[in-house]
């Protein structure tokens, strides 16, 4: 396989990732034939992910703008994925020029291009990290630079989770976060869950997860019981833990697809 100029030398192209998929579903070019290929058995048993995708990221859009709103202008977006258009650091500085982002996620790609976007911002960056070493991630230079962990931060855990299984604790990494936080942050979450989305969701559950694990990643449908309990320490703000179309619209509902509805989204605030 040829190696595209913008794919880091040393990074194995046979296997796919989800951030290049993500990247795929969103319509970017940051992403190799193995990961359309296995974004297409993954929109084989869930034929709305696109739009899903889609959705996750106009609610990341409300939630960064309502942080703003709150005082809120630094953000920790954790498997923020390949940036794009309308990324976190992009909304806020909308609102706030005064905002501060860092990025984290475990693919070389998105970091490499991240790290391309951002070159010479003083007031933004990514490391290469994941949820499983949260400590890792709030001792990191970028974090230390650029963040103030003794004032408010909108921890963003946007479409990620639902990636981490129970036997990897995922609670206790998120309460680590949450520990490391002043009061008044924030936490801005989706997770994915067959609980709202059409009938077909319930039986597509089993095959999106399996789409998943024959690709080599872990995908988990979790239950609005389960997914509060990431909130756990955090007040939820109004309209509490909802599907994702359902959070602070910004205007009338479209005729959505109704796999939008597959997934629950909330923010939350420390006391």
């Amino acid at each position: 396989m040829e190696r595209p100029a913008w794919a880091p030398p040393g990074m194995d192209l046979s296997v796919p990732s989800v951030s290049r998929m993500y990247d795929y579903y969103l319509g970017g070019s940051h992403n190799f034939e193995v990961d359309r290929a296995a974004a297409r058995r993954v929109m084989a048993a869930c034929p709305g992910v696109p739009k899903i995708v889609q959705a996750n990221r106009a609610f990341m859009r409300r939630a960064v703008r309502h942080a703003i709103s709150e005082g809120v202008t630094q953000f920790l977006d954790i498997g923020s994925g390949i940036p794009t258009f309308g990324s976190v650091h992009e909304v806020a500085r909308e609102a706030s020029a005064e905002a501060r982002v860092v990025y984290v996620d475990n693919d070389p790609v998105a970091v490499a291009h991240g790290r391309a976007v951002l070159a010479g911002d003083e007031r933004a960056d990514i490391v290469p990290g994941d949820l499983h070493d949260p400590m890792g991630i709030l001792n990191s230079d970028p974090v230390r630079r650029i963040l103030d962990l003794d004032r408010p931060v909108a921890l963003l855990l946007v479409a990620v989770l639902h990636f981490i299984e129970d036997h990897d604790k995922p609670y206790e990494k998120v309460a680590t976060l949450r520990d490391s936080l002043a009061p008044g942050s924030l936490l801005v979450l989706s997770h994915a869950s067959a609980e709202h989305g059409p009938a077909t969701a319930e039986r597509g559950a089993a095959r999106l997860t399996e789409a998943y694990r024959n690709g080599g990643s872990s995908f988990v449908m979790r239950s609005g019981e389960a997914v509060a309990r990431f909130f756990d320490g955090f007040a939820l703000v109004e309209p509490g833990l909802v599907p994702m179309p359902e959070w602070r619209p910004e205007g009338p509902p479209d005729e959505e697809d109704p796999h939008v509805y597959a997934g629950y989204a909330g923010v939350g605030r420390t006391a």
